[in-house]
């Protein structure tokens, strides 16, 4: 199992650095943005990264947990893990990593913004949608790349609540490695560590992917 999570932490490293420089670039794109915007466009994508981590995640256990009996997956052992796998791995990729970031760079307007707590009801149904999907028809066969892509800009937008007016040069490559972290490591876990742990078979996994 650990060979196969260093395995796919490998493989998706470099679409990770790719969307961590696109989050770089928006940084400077969009550095006139308001932190107000900026807000309102975190809870655009934290909830749909919410939404997306619960379907492969609830996914991921529905298809291999119970492969040849699906209608009668057991729903709450379904709910609690794709609720943990979507809500506790998408708080820590798009708002507990950022800010640790911003604290470190002493942002001026640095805030934790946990959505859960924040606009809880929001949170809880996506992630309820997700699961309820997966637990319909569960389907893991989507681009990882879009999973990073959400994530990034959840956590871009997060920062972009923080800067203050100049962002410097120094900044700008803290930045990315905090993108960097703050994607791959919790998308990697969300996608297919945290399902390793309900499955025989690490390997078949990887082929969703």
């Amino acid at each position: 199992m650990f060979r196969e999570i260093v395995k796919e932490l490998r493989h998706h490293a470099p679409f990770t650095a790719l969307g961590a420089l696109l989050g770089i670039g928006l940084i400077a794109f969009l550095r006139n943005i308001t932190p107000e915007v900026s807000y309102e466009f975190f809870y655009v994508f934290h909830p749909a990264h919410v939404l997306l981590s619960a379907l492969v995640t609830a996914s991921m256990y529905h298809r291999h947990v119970c492969p040849h009996n699906r209608r009668h997956c057991n729903l709450f052992v379904l709910l609690v893990i794709g609720y943990v796998g979507s809500i506790g791995v998408a708080t820590v990729s798009d708002s507990i990593m950022p800010y640790i970031g911003e604290v470190l760079l002493d942002m001026p307007h640095r805030h934790a913004h946990i959505g859960f707590l924040e606009r809880w009801w929001l949170i809880t149904t996506m992630a309820l949608i997700g699961i309820m999907i997966a637990y319909i028809n569960p389907a893991t066969k989507f681009p990882h790349f879009a999973h990073v892509l959400v994530s990034t800009a959840a956590s871009l937008f997060h920062i972009l609540m923080a800067k203050g007016a100049t962002v410097s040069f120094f900044a700008y490559a803290a930045i990315f490695l905090f993108l960097f972290i703050a994607v791959w490591v919790p998308c990697c876990v969300s996608d297919i560590v945290f399902p390793l742990f309900f499955v025989k078979n690490p390997e078949s996994i990887r082929h969703e992917h």
